[in-house]
């Protein structure tokens, strides 16, 4: 274990699930609480609320597989080893490994649609969730319309087949993850440099956009199977929806509803920002959590 970079007092460490190895930071004390990434991003994009966080829950805020400093296993027929079972399953190994069978899980993009599917298939292992800027994958792709595809572009982009987006991106990565991280960002120098940078260095490896095209492919593809077979199930849990007031979700969806169609106990708000609450409003994001969590 060695002391994160960017989340203060905290260690980072991997450990080995059944489909990858994924790289955590840990730190705190008191009950589990796991944090989820989005895309672009990785664990670090937690630095201003987990340590806060970690006053009152022990976090685990861990890289995704095919993220950060996480494996990158082949994508495999249908893209499986990137549908959001699979990388729920390995978030719910690793919290055994630390001794938590039971916890909390709070998701950002893409960690709320890995979440998301860990409370259908992992009922009993998650005692809360909350979703950061999402409405249901299935809703999103099911009402979609000329809007929706121009705002969230790429949606659409990433899930041509290989290796179409990967050389695309690949020809200039900086350029494309700086005007995707300006598209959705509404509070300017939310994300810092130093932050920035550390998307970077992971984006710069060619395996992690093609791990991240492997993502997208398999939520416009296997996700939406598994989401058909359960389209009578809901989520047990008590679930908060955290959205961005000027972003593309609160813009297009009525999300708090479309999340009442997918869980019995929906609550939530809309945040004065963009796509990225944890780091665009984290005083405001942090309280929303702790009445949540506590509550």
């Amino acid at each position: 274990m060695t002391p994160s970079p960017f989340l203060s007092g905290f260690v980072t460490r991997d450990i080995a699930a059944t489909g990858a190895r994924i790289r955590l930071a840990t730190g705190g004390r008191g009950p589990p609480l796991l944090l989820l990434h989005g895309h672009p991003q990785t664990h670090a994009t937690w630095h201003k609320i987990a340590p806060q966080l970690a006053r009152d829950f022990t976090i685990v805020a861990a890289d995704l597989r095919g993220y950060g400093d996480s494996q990158k296993p082949p994508g495999g027929r249908q893209h499986v080893n990137y549908s959001k079972r699979a990388m729920a399953l390995d978030q719910v190994e690793v919290m055994r490994a630390l001794g938590f069978p039971r916890f909390s899980v709070v998701g950002h993009d893409r960690g709320g649609r890995v979440a998301h599917r860990m409370a259908l298939d992992h009922p009993d292992a998650v005692e809360k969730i909350a979703v950061f800027d999402i409405a249901p994958t299935a809703t999103m792709y099911a009402r979609a319309d000329k809007q929706f595809a121009t705002r969230y572009f790429w949606w659409f982009f990433l899930i041509q087949p290989y290796d179409l987006p990967e050389r695309m991106i690949g020809a200039d990565p900086e350029f494309f993850l700086r005007k995707h991280l300006e598209g959705q960002i509404r509070i300017p120098g939310a994300t810092s440099p130093e932050i920035f940078a550390e998307y970077l260095r992971c984006y710069m490896d060619p395996a992690t956009r093609h791990a991240i095209c492997e993502d997208y492919r398999a939520a416009a593809g296997i996700d939406l199977e598994h989401d058909r077979e359960d389209a009578d199930r809901k989520v047990s849990a008590p679930l908060l929806a955290l959205w961005g007031a000027r972003g593309t979700v609160g813009a297009l969806y009525d999300v708090l509803e479309t999340w009442r169609e997918k869980a019995l106990d929906a609550r939530g708000c809309a945040l004065d920002c963009g796509h990225t609450p944890q780091e665009e409003r984290p005083e405001e994001t942090l309280a929303q959590l702790l009445a949540f969590l506590r509550g």
